[in-house]
Parts: C-alpha cells; structure tokens; sequence
C-alpha cells in the first residue's frame, strides 16, 4: 500500500503549484512558446520541488511514490519530471539477464504523462536516456502495451527510436544499467512499499530488502518505518517464511527499538527460532550474507542489538555464538581469554560448519575494518595488530581466512610503499623489515617474492639519436 503524503508536504506543493500557475514566467512561455522562458520557470521552480522532495526521501521515504504522483498534476507543468522518470527507472530489482523482475508501472505513469504534456517537445531533450535503459530492463510486450496508450503517432516514433538494439546482449544492459546509475550515486529516491497479503510479501520482497539495505548502509534516521516494520511482524500470514526471517532480522540488527516494540519483535523472534523448519541454518546462511554485504556491516553495535533481543535460555548454536560475540565485543578480539573462547567453541564445531564460518567473519571483520581504515602515517599500529595474525590462523586453519588477510596486508603495504618512497628513509626501512621478517612467517609471500616487492626498478635509459 502505497503511503499517503502529510499534510504539510501536500500544503507546500498545493503552494507551489499556485506559484507556478500565477507567475509571470509561466504566462510569458504560454504567450511566446520559447523554450528560454520555460527554461527559465524551470530555474526558478525545480530547485525549490527538489528541497520538498530531498527532505520527504530523508524523514518519509514510504511517502515518495504519492509525492511523484502529486507532480503527475499539469499544474506542475512537467517541472522535475525527467528527475522523477530516472529515478524510476533505477528503483526495481533486476534479474540474472538484467530484466526487471516486475512490470514498472510507476515508469509508465510517469513516462505517459510527459509524452502526454503540453511541453513535450521540451521535456524530451532530457529523458532519452531514461527512456533507453527503462526499455532495455522491460519486456518488449510491456514496450508493445505502451506504445499502444498513445495515439501521437510523433511520439510513438519518438519512442521506439530509443529501443535500441544493442540492448538485447545482457551485458550491454548491465553496462548501460550501470552508467545510468553513475549520474545518480549522488541522489537519495529509493522507496518501497511494505505488502499485506504473502502473494505481495513474495513479489514486493526483492525491492523492499534492497531499500532497507539502502536506508542502513547510507545511516539513515529509518524511525519514520518503525511501524510499518512492526506491522511487518505482527502479519501472522508472513511468519515462518524465509522473506520473515531476512526483514526480521535486519531490523532487529540495525533499527534503535525500545519499549513494547522491542518486547513485541523479541517475542515474534524466539518464537519463529523455536517454530520455523531449519531455522539455525536459514538464520546463519543470512548471517553470513549480511556480513559480506557492505550495506549491512555487522559490527558490534549491530550483534549487540540482535543479542538483546535472543532468548539465551535455549540451548542451540544461537545462544553459543552470541554469548562469544558479546563477549568478542565487550572485551576485544586481542583479549587472550576471548582468543581462548574462540578456540573452544571452534573447536566444538567442525572447521567448515555455518557457525565456525560466522565466528571467522566476526574477527575478520573487525580485522578488515582496522587496517582499512587505518592512516598510511600510523602504520606502526598494524605491525602491533598483526601479532594476532598468527593466532587466529592457528585457531581456524581455514585457506580463506589467511588469503582474505594476505589480501588486506597487501593492500596496506602497496599503498605504504606509494607513500614512503625514500629507500634510505627510515619509515621505507621500518616497513621493508617488518615484510621481510613476518610475511613468510605469515605464509603472505615467499622470500624470493619479499625480495622482488622492494626491489628497486632500473628506469630505461633513452635510446640516443
């Protein structure tokens, strides 16, 4: 269900709306039909549906889809349409071959009522591209079913001169897709609606997630959809299902709850742990897709969250590996008795199990965050962070998580060696020893390629005339 807009979004637009009908500008272009006059309305009046805009995207998101229809009003005279038209093209989940999973009737809405505007002639100068990829996405029936709503045979042949073939090679779409993205990384217009029956939960779920996603990895103040969220779990028709549990879970990991919704999503959530077929399994095969996902770091705060709200009484794999993470959080992964704690539970598990797999993921990412996000000046922090390399790759004896850490080290130490360029300086030489002494240790590089990493490259001479 789509949200409706507040009433004081809806007073500001029904202004400016009014503004725009009564102002000098809109007269002078519907008098001389130039496009410097509509350009000029277009100045003064689409920064100003912007401001509106930005700010329902950041307090009301659920609200964006109304507020697009609301500019659908002549009375707006196409003004921010070819914004709104972009953004709905980037908003939808995209299958395997780079086809939207859903016909995108938002899309059409918008598209019609621009090739239905008096100001077409105007406005198609900056939808082409929109046009281009949001045919690329859809189904040539869906293209078929639009053209037909249009009786300007002009616009028509508009339109079909932006279907263009190269876009049948699902690689040309995910490159086209891709590039379309670039000129909005910078905007906020990512909406969803949340379902009410289990067919909408099936068919909304891909765009809702990717919302949630978006709204959590860009820190956004999410309390406006705290209780559209808590609608969510209360829906009796949705529990057990494996959409339920992925929604459940990262609001419980990553909104601030309190009160009688923080009782009511602990009670829903224990109970689905106790109810649902498999649910360790299905829970840690998420666990461990949010953790790889850099939208939705877990990181302590998040695990903290989860953990408040888990029912420690019941004996399962659940109630061991948060009692480790709160443990991990609280005292720090270089503690020697949370190294031991580790080592106990891993080793009660065998190496390749889901939880030994998450308990990995927990120290290497407060591993990857550190050195990450460590400045190039104080690299003598990662030597000392670096002595519980060993430690924990003793304790997992796991390829990956020695790769995954080769990986990081060697990134830091490239972007060192760009920085620190004076062999005979004594950062250069510091980090030259700390490699050649702990990198083999490590099993990073073997000595004959620590002696190529620092080797100095002769640069060739110009051949003489």
């Amino acid at each position: 269900m789509i949200k409706e807009l507040d009433a004081t979004y809806m007073e500001q637009l029904q202004q400016l709306a009014g503004e725009i009908q009564a102002s000098e500008e809109l007269a002078r272009y519907l008098e001389e039909e130039e496009e410097e006059d509509y350009n000029l309305l277009k100045q003064l009046y689409e920064p100003r549906i912007g401001d509106i805009y930005d700010e329902v995207a950041s307090e009301k998101p659920l609200q964006l889809f109304y507020l697009e229809k609301v500019l659908l009003n002549a009375a707006f005279e196409g003004l921010y349409l070819p914004k709104i038209l972009g953004f709905s093209v980037l908003r939808a989940e995209t299958s395997d071959d780079v086809k939207y999973l859903l016909p995108q009737n938002h899309f059409k809405d918008i598209l019609l009522t621009i090739c239905n505007s008096a100001n077409f002639d105007i406005l198609k100068k900056r939808i082409g591209q929109s046009i281009q990829v949001g045919f690329a996405l859809s189904s040539d029936i869906w293209i078929t079913n639009l053209m037909n709503e249009i009786t300007n045979k002009r616009v028509r042949y508009y339109l079909r001169g932006h279907k263009l073939p190269k876009f049948r090679d699902p690689r040309e779409r995910k490159i086209g897709l891709a590039r379309f993205h670039r000129q909005f990384r910078n905007e906020n217009f990512l909406t969803a609606e949340f379902p009410d029956t289990l067919s909408d939960l099936k068919v909304m779920f891909p765009d809702l997630r990717s919302f949630l996603r978006y709204r959590i990895g860009e820190n956004y103040d999410n309390t406006s959809l705290i209780p559209s969220l808590m609608d969510f779990v209360r829906n009796d028709d949705f529990k057990y299902t494996d959409e339920y549990l992925k929604i459940t879970t990262l609001f419980a990991s990553f909104f601030a709850l309190e009160g009688d919704d923080l009782k009511e999503l602990s009670e829903a959530f224990n109970k689905m742990r106790t109810s649902m077929p498999e649910f360790e399994k299905k829970y840690l095969d998420y666990l461990l897709e949010m953790q790889d996902d850099p939208k939705t770091t877990l990181d302590g705060g998040a695990d903290f969250k989860l953990s408040s709200i888990l029912d420690k009484s019941v004996d399962d794999e659940l109630t061991a590996f948060y009692k480790l993470t709160d443990t991990i959080h609280g005292k720090g992964y270089v503690n020697d008795e949370v190294q031991e704690l580790v080592r106990v539970l891993y080793n009660e598990h065998e190496g390749r199990s889901k939880i030994n797999e998450a308990v990995r993921a927990v120290i290497y990412g407060y591993l990857e965050r550190f050195i990450s996000n460590l400045e190039l000046t104080d690299y003598p922090e990662y030597f000392e962070i670096s002595k519980v390399f060993t430690v924990y790759m003793e304790i997992f004896s796991n390829q990956q998580f020695n790769q995954d850490l080769k990986e990081l080290s060697m990134t830091l130490i490239k972007k060192l060696l760009r920085k620190y360029t004076d062999k005979r300086a004594k950062d250069y030489q510091d980090i030259k020893k700390f490699v050649a002494a702990m990198f083999p240790e490590f099993g990073f590089l073997k000595e004959k390629e620590v002696t190529e990493l620092f080797k100095t490259r002769r640069k060739r001479k110009k051949p003489t005339a």
